[in-house]
């Protein structure tokens, strides 16, 4: 009899379990999961590249060097030079020593001598009792010739001493906006500026740096605007340096753009016209590019012009979202190196108690607990689209080649996969209700 009562009250005691299973069921399906809440998406192996990250590891950086404007051997003269001009009897006299005059010493010329000529703009210079000289294109050496020369063609002067030299070179005012700032520590701390301790990025309007330089003719390139104002950007910038040309447009007709541009009816890729920079508002120069693909831009665009604008651009936008069990999170993507899905998930994951656990087999819930493995990766399209990708992360681990990379714009969302629900199900339902109940008599 006492066999028979416990085989009776172990099948009450099953019956009981099976009939609470769906009450249960109802209950435990409240968290996130595939089975409640479906997203339409399709397996990461299947989706067509063109859909994919591009890697950016395999990018290289190009040679600094082609950010140099080339010098020539000897200086050119054009307008707004400044020379130094002595001629016995006309400007100065045997009797009087010349005066000098000593360079700034940021400046790489010699102390000049002769009394200060500049190059006007239509390029000659002035000089006493003759007409005006065409200079532009000329050296100092062939200049001080083409004076001689003038002076005993007038028969003015025959062997009378002649000196020409270069005083002041002609500069470029250029404006630099940078903003790759990026402060230490205890730069922070004393400014007063958070650090991100969460997956939300505190934005500071601390990154942003304006500096105004005058090049000289032969250093107005992009290298050397950049070496006076920190060097080339760092990795909180884009690996690219943007040109607003300020010589090509008259400030009407930009204004009109920039209006246009802010109401939707302007396309900013017009402003660009490869074959003909100098017409265009914009040149975009790569710092980093892929093994043989050859940079897109010429020598005379690293050329900066009087009124340029070099703009290196913030990253604060190329983040990666997620949701679902990891969390609401904002998260940098890096620049130099490729972050996959494991990388992202880890990243986001730790400061939660996911990712490197939950792969161990400890899930969101405790250690009893089978742990998500079905992530859903959302990824913006042109025209307001999107595409839905999900894989397994197990077999991420097993398998590289289903380890996609992250794009700017992804959010990722963790969930339990319906076999994932059941389980735990089960194993809730076993450890609240059916030892309870089995043990109860």
């Amino acid at each position: 009899m006492d066999k028979q009562a416990a085989k009776f009250d172990l099948r009450k005691c099953i019956g009981r379990l099976w009939l609470l299973m769906p009450i249960c069921l109802c209950f435990g399906l409240s968290g996130c999961t595939s089975i409640v809440s479906p997203i339409n998406a399709i397996p990461a192996e299947l989706v067509p590249p063109e859909f994919l990250a591009p890697p950016q590891a395999n990018k290289r950086p190009i040679d600094v060097s082609l950010l140099r404007n080339l010098k020539p051997p000897a200086y050119i003269l054009d307008k707004d030079d400044i020379l130094g001009v002595f001629i016995d009897g006309v400007l100065g006299s045997s009797d009087e020593a010349p005066p000098v005059t000593i360079p700034d010493p940021q400046s790489d010329l010699s102390p000049g001598i002769g009394f200060p000529i500049p190059v006007r703009e239509d390029g000659t210079i002035s000089l006493p009792l003759i007409d005006p000289i065409p200079i532009r294109g000329l050296t100092v050496a062939q200049v001080e010739e083409l004076v001689k020369r003038r002076y005993r063609e007038e028969e003015i002067l025959v062997d009378a001493r002649v000196i020409v030299t270069l005083l002041r070179k002609r500069t470029f005012r250029v404006f630099v906006v940078r903003q790759d700032n990026q402060l230490s520590g205890g730069n922070q701390a004393a400014l007063g500026v958070q650090q991100r301790t969460s997956g939300v990025f505190d934005r500071s309007d601390l990154s942003s740096r304006g500096f105004v330089l005058q090049l000289p003719a032969y250093e107005n390139d992009v290298l050397n605007a950049l070496s006076q104002t920190g060097g080339l950007p760092g990795l909180n910038a884009k690996a690219e340096v943007t040109i607003l040309r300020g010589d090509n447009l008259q400030t009407e007709e930009r204004f009109n753009q920039m209006q246009q541009m802010y109401a939707g009816q302007f396309n900013p890729a017009n402003m660009v016209n490869p074959a003909l920079p100098e017409q265009g508002a914009a040149v975009t120069i790569p710092l980093r590019v892929a093994p043989g693909e050859v940079p897109n831009f010429r020598p005379e665009d690293v050329i900066l012009r009087d009124g340029d604008v070099v703009y290196v651009e913030s990253r604060e936008t190329e983040v990666y979202y997620t949701g679902g069990l990891l969390g609401g999170g904002e998260w940098p993507i890096p620049r130099d190196y490729d972050l996959d899905i494991l990388g992202a998930v880890a990243i986001a994951g730790t400061s939660i108690g996911v990712g490197p656990s939950t792969l161990r087999g400890q899930g969101i819930g405790g250690s009893s607990q089978v742990p998500p493995t079905e992530l859903v990766i959302l990824r913006k399209l042109p025209g307001n689209r999107q595409i839905a990708m999900r894989l397994n992360l197990n077999q991420a681990v097993n398998d590289p080649r289903s380890r996609i990379l992250v794009h700017k714009g992804d959010t990722l969302i963790l969930r339990y996969s319906p076999e994932e629900e059941v389980l735990n199900f089960a194993i809730s339902t076993f450890f609240t209700y059916g030892l309870r109940s089995l043990f109860q008599n």
